[in-house]
């Protein structure tokens, strides 16, 4: 789910956005998190807010133009998709083509359906992965899973990881803790406040906290209320698509322990307008995963003013 407004619309939008948040640090932006506290947890500003892809209502999803834009517009939690190329290469993509987010038809005009997997690092890294969204952004690249973590790191955020598609990239879940831990991401303070993993995979998540238990972990989906402490062997958080959430179900969700023994958290997505937004924070999410930071930061800061 997907919304691009006008280049000239979005500019007016991000000036007003960007004076309603100036001056808000990204850890008042995004609720209190420390490695004290659990990797997220709703504080006294309501839900995390998570930038989905980065801030990709703004800029081009999973690029490193949508994390500094994030970190601009005040929210240090960006969240992304790793997907592994032919050569065995993370990188940092959403689709397991790459034909809607960059220009690989017109650069490899003869190598449908032009899935990720087929293509090597070496590649990938020519393509352009900026202009199909404007352009200003015309020779953005898909970064590969390191250099993500490094920008991250230069930025000060955080990530909500997602390993996509895992089924497609056997072996994936070991080779993604590997960038990780290579890049200093695997040390207690990333650990503990600045890094959760998460797939729609409940395998994956499985294997992740085998790999590594003290990881907070998170599964994609909406599990009936009676399979939750199934989930709760090997995770920490459930995240679900919104539509499919009520109030009892997020309770249900919190009245269990999670894998580290603490409360499980419910973080939500895709939420872009102030409406669902506030609709989700007062079913008690802990966290709502969105294209539009901004609009669903003011919309659950103001729930507090009424």
């Amino acid at each position: 789910m997907y919304v691009r407004p006008a280049a000239a619309a979005a500019a007016a939008f991000l000036g007003f956005t960007l004076t309603v948040l100036g001056g808000t640090s990204a850890s008042a932006a995004t609720g209190p998190s420390s490695p004290t506290s659990p990797a997220g947890a709703a504080g006294l500003l309501g839900p995390v807010v998570y930038a989905h892809r980065g801030a990709s209502a703004y800029a081009p999803e999973n690029t490193l133009d949508a994390i500094d834009l994030a970190m601009r517009l005040g929210f240090d939690w960006v969240e992304n998709d790793v997907q592994r190329t032919k050569d065995g290469e993370l990188v940092v993509v959403h689709d397991d083509t790459l034909a809607r987010t960059t220009d690989v038809e017109q650069a490899f005009p003869d190598r449908a359906p032009w899935r990720v997997k087929d293509f090597t690092a070496a590649e990938i890294a020519t393509l352009d992965a900026g202009s199909w969204f404007g352009a200003e952004f015309a020779g953005a690249r898909v970064p590969t899973l390191r250099e993500y973590l490094d920008r991250v790191q230069s930025n000060r955020q955080r990530l909500l990881l997602e390993i996509k598609k895992p089924e497609l990239y056997p072996g994936i879940e070991k080779e993604t803790l590997q960038v990780l831990d290579e890049a200093g991401w695997l040390d207690a303070g990333h650990v503990q406040g600045r890094l959760v993993v998460q797939s729609f995979s409940a395998d994956c998540v499985r294997i992740v906290h085998g790999l590594r238990p003290d990881l907070v972990t998170a599964f994609l989906g909406t599990p009936t209320v009676a399979d939750l402490p199934k989930y709760a062997e090997f995770t920490d958080r459930i995240n679900p698509w919104h539509t499919t959430i009520s109030a009892d179900w997020v309770a249900a969700v919190h009245g269990l322990l999670g894998a580290h023994g603490k409360t499980m958290e419910v973080d939500t997505w895709i939420v872009d307008d102030a409406a669902t937004a506030r609709k989700v924070q007062g079913m008690g999410v802990d966290g709502i995963i969105t294209n539009a930071p901004d609009v669903v930061q003011e919309a659950v800061l103001g729930a507090f003013d009424h």
